[in-house]
């Protein structure tokens, strides 16, 4: 099983950055990349962000150009740098492990979520 722990969540005004990390724990799994997904209230779950083991990296068009994707050396932390925050970048944010396919990193695994609040 693999455990995911995030953190770095909070609040803070438009413009301002954040930094999340995640922390890989556990045995007997697989996995070959990790990544973010977001939901707001009242929206559906989105993607984010991913990295392949291999250091290719997967952006959403929301978020290209102001959130930076890394991995350690170990690979077993990920973190995601948010730059120039928006309001509509409230929300609880979830790191993911899994399996990449074509580009993507398919979901096995769920952190319990950190929220970013980001006021105007």
């Amino acid at each position: 099983q693999l455990q995911l722990v995030e953190s770095g969540g909070g609040s803070v005004q438009a413009g301002g950055s954040l930094r999340l990390s995640c922390a890989a724990s556990g045995y007997g799994y697989s996995s070959n990349c990790m990544g973010w997904f977001r939901q707001a209230p009242g929206k559906e779950r989105e993607r984010v962000a991913d990295i392949n083991n291999d250091g290719s990296t997967h952006y959403a068009d929301s978020v290209k150009g102001r959130f930076t994707i890394s991995q350690d050396n170990g690979k077993n932390t990920v973190s995601l740098q948010m730059n120039t925050l928006k309001p509509e970048d409230t929300a609880m944010y979830y790191c993911t492990a899994g399996i990449s396919v074509e580009d993507l990193c398919a979901p096995g695994y769920w952190g319990q979520g950190t929220q970013v609040t980001v006021s105007s």
